[in-house]
């Protein structure tokens, strides 16, 4: 098991500029990490060659293996040449992550930001064959070079593990296999255990993050609280500190076998950089405890 993290729990630093992908690459390794999962908000690699190639070098220089490339995808599109462009943008980061050397992406299958009509049993069934479609072009595109790609249980319309394995099983695909993420089943009110073990057979990389949650009749108050599919209330945590079993279920990971790369994801208030080295240093911990 290797313990890595997301640049996406640098946001923070990235945004304001106080850090570049380079400087978190960097920081990762100076603060135990193995790996390091790319997420382009904050920076953009896909546009910019030159950056792309620095961090392959600086990656290899620090000993920073780049385990995972995420980035957001809709295949659900109004028109036929939607989706073609659609198909088309992504294949263009399939060429990026085979230019870095990495061999594993995730991509979403719908837009994260839906209205509640599209949250439904009913519209993800009518939209089902639009997602298997994009993501058997996607993931056939990718097996040319290697590359395995993967649905996260990620965004309101895909985020249960049913609904997540009903994409995997009818894209049918061997090179594509799930993301899985431990706390993404709480936006759809789903118990993170019954989600993870439910959905470790398929995973090929794993997330780990943690939440705060409040019932929908217990208003939190002020901070970056935001609410589940049916109105109750999250808020990002330091991976450990929050109110996911993480203890279980990092014992239930490591109990299947699963001997992958372990990805921290912070999404919380704290400042980022001290909140990434408290969760990555948890994930160490209670895996090790597990």
């Amino acid at each position: 098991m290797k313990v890595g993290l997301s640049t996406y729990s640098l946001l923070g630093a990235l945004k304001s500029g106080e850090m570049t992908v380079l400087d978190a690459i960097e920081w990762i390794a100076d603060h135990g990490g193995e790996h390091m999962e790319i997420v382009p908000y904050g920076f953009t690699l896909v546009d910019q060659p030159e950056l792309a190639a620095a961090v392959r070098v600086k990656a290899k220089e620090v000993g920073i293996e780049l385990s995972n490339y995420s980035m957001p995808a809709n295949f659900v599109q109004e028109t036929e040449e939607a989706f073609a462009a659609e198909v088309e943008r992504v294949k263009q980061h399939v060429d990026l992550v085979r230019e870095l050397g990495m061999t594993h992406m995730r991509h979403d299958v719908t837009a994260f930001t839906l209205p509640p009509e599209s949250m439904t049993i009913q519209w993800f069934e009518a939209n089902l064959p639009s997602m298997v479609r994009g993501s058997r072009i996607i993931a056939d595109y990718a097996a040319q070079y290697g590359i395995t790609t993967t649905i996260e249980n990620h965004g309101f319309s895909v985020q249960a593990s049913d609904r997540v394995q009903r994409v995997l099983t009818e894209v049918n695909r061997s090179n594509f296999k799930t993301t899985l993420d431990i706390g993404n089943f709480m936006c759809v009110d789903e118990h993170p255990l019954i989600g993870v073990r439910k959905n470790l057979p398929y995973a090929s990389l794993i997330h780990v993050k943690d939440f705060y949650f409040r019932p929908y009749d217990e208003h939190p108050g002020e901070g970056a609280w935001f609410t589940t599919a049916n109105g109750n209330y999250l808020r990002g945590a330091i991976f450990g500190q929050g109110d996911i079993d993480t203890r279980r279920i990092m014992k239930l990971i490591k109990d299947s076998g699963y001997d992958g790369y372990v990805t921290v994801e912070f999404e919380g208030m704290e400042e980022c950089k001290a909140a990434s080295r408290i969760a990555m240093d948890n994930a160490r911990r209670l895996w090790q405890e597990a």
